[in-house]
This record gives C-alpha cells, sequence and structure tokens, in this order.
C-alpha cells in the first residue's frame, strides 16, 4: 500500500508538472510580436510610451527608428514591418499612387502642426517683395504650406483647388512676388533656418522638436489645429483588423496616452481622439 500511495503521487506530482509546463507554452503562444517603423520624434517617443500598455496586452511592441520619409513605406510594403507611424493621409495616398501601393490608414493618432520659422521676420506679412521660402520637395505637404500663405493673405490660389493634392503651380496670385523653393529633403529644414538661409522656411514639427525648436513659440505661422493632416499608423491592406494592431491602436489612442502628448509636447504635438 505505501508503495502504491508513493507511485500515485509522484505520478500526480508528473501530471501537475505537465500541465505547468503546458500553462507556459500556451501563454508563451498569446505573446505577439509587432515591429513598427517610426520618425524618431515623436512618433518612436510615443510607440516607447505605450510599450508597458501592450506588453500587459500580450504584444511584444519593437520600434525601428527612420530618419527619413523614404524607406518606412518601402519597409511595410515588403514585409520587414508590420506597421508604420510617422506620416498623414495625403503622403500616404501620394506614395501609393507613385508605388502602385495598397497600404492603408489604421487610424489617426496626432498632428504635427507645420510651420514657418524665420530669423529675418517676425511675420509671414512682413515677407519683403521677392523674398525667398524654402519648402521640403514633399508633395504632400504642399497644401499646407500654401494655406499658411494664403490665410494670411499673401496669395490666392486657383479655383478649384483642392488642398490636399495642390503645388505651387496652382498659385493664381502672388502679391510679394515670393520664390517658393522646393527641392529639399525634409530633415534639411532645420538646418537651413539655423543657417538663416533664405528669408523665411517651412519645417515639419517632429524636425522643428528634435531641432530644439518649439512651434507653438518659435514659429511666425503655425498650421491650424482643424487641418486634415493628422498622422497615422500605415498598415498592409488587409492588416487594419489584426489583434494585435487594434491593440496598438487602442493604446496610441487612450486617454492616458493622449494627455501625455499633450504634456510632454507643450501643445506642439496635438492628439487626435477620433477618425
Amino acid at each position: 500500500m505505501k508503495k502504491k500511495g508513493i507511485l500515485g503521487l509522484l505520478a500526480v506530482a508528473a501530471t501537475a508538472f505537465l500541465l505547468v509546463g503546458c500553462g507556459k507554452s500556451s501563454s508563451a503562444t498569446k505573446t505577439t510580436t509587432i515591429t513598427v517603423g517610426a520618425s524618431s520624434v515623436p512618433h518612436a517617443q510615443v510607440l516607447k510610451h505605450v510599450q508597458p500598455e501592450l506588453k500587459k496586452e500580450g504584444v511584444n511592441l519593437k520600434i525601428k527608428v527612420f530618419q527619413d520619409y523614404v524607406l518606412p513605406n518601402k519597409a511595410l510594403a515588403s514585409k520587414e514591418l508590420d506597421a508604420n507611424y510617422f506620416q498623414h493621409i495625403p503622403f500616404l495616398d501620394n506614395w501609393n499612387k507613385e508605388n502602385n501601393g495598397t497600404l492603408v490608414s489604421a487610424g489617426k493618432v496626432h498632428l504635427e502642426p507645420i510651420g514657418v520659422y524665420s530669423k529675418k521676420v517676425k511675420s509671414l506679412k512682413d515677407l519683403k517683395d521677392g523674398a525667398t521660402v524654402l519648402v521640403s520637395s514633399n508633395v504632400a505637404d504642399y497644401g499646407r504650406v500654401l494655406t499658411l500663405f494664403k490665410d494670411a493673405g499673401l496669395i490666392t490660389l486657383k479655383p478649384g483647388t483642392k488642398l490636399t493634392s495642390a503645388t505651387f503651380n496652382d498659385i493664381k496670385t502672388n502679391k510679394r512676388h515670393l520664390k517658393f523653393k522646393h527641392s529639399y529633403e525634409a530633415k534639411l529644414m532645420p538646418t537651413f533656418y539655423k543657417n538663416n538661409e533664405g528669408d523665411a522656411v517651412v519645417i515639419n514639427a517632429n524636425y522643428a522638436v528634435q531641432a530644439g525648436l518649439s512651434p507653438k513659440k518659435d514659429a511666425i505661422a503655425l498650421e491650424k489645429s482643424d487641418s486634415p493632416y493628422a498622422n497615422i499608423v500605415a498598415v498592409r491592406k488587409g492588416d487594419k483588423n489584426k489583434p494585435a494592431i487594434k491593440k496598438l491602436m487602442k493604446a496610441l489612442r487612450s486617454k492616458s496616452t493622449q494627455q501625455w502628448i499633450e504634456k510632454k509636447y507643450k501643445g506642439a504635438i496635438l492628439p487626435v481622439s477620433a477618425d
């Protein structure tokens, strides 16, 4: 009887051990790893902020930082990434058009108000006749730039111009004869400003913040909060409803994350709570 009792206890212990082992294996299979490409500021910072929350939800978030606007969509399309977070919808639409792409938005997260910076004037209206305005080669941002100058009363646009696809060829009148030069990489714009090149320089908020500028304090003109150019998380077509992507979007758009964005960036980056 004693022998059988010992054997019985050993059998129970072995079964319990196997069950524990199976439990660990089952738990491990519930963890999903996703890699998201992002600009360093603010996108990678925001992603890093939600990493702990996602870990609790069984999502292991890996962040790959990019220093330009060219490679992230290529990496996503070639399946090197599961998603990317650096662009707005007009940029994505333009990229899809030029590259026969099928990338889609998983949702909006925040707005980076584009701004005009100058060491020579305090207001757009102070620009002299023939002044040079330096703009990046990012065609998707041209409508945003044109809006700033239109709202300042310096230019008018041709009737029927759609701002999200507008170019400088859509300018109808330019009473100050401003010269818009737009053949530069977006990441170089803060350097032009610091070197006092041109009379005014247009800089995206992420590059401005990265260069130590405050869009709210340093820009002589800043995009309004109702702009349609909110930054999104992009994914491949068909991936929008994957559980890990939905958890990512929930974390990025949570009330706590929105409050964190407002506090950290002091209004330079504005959270977007709904599509």
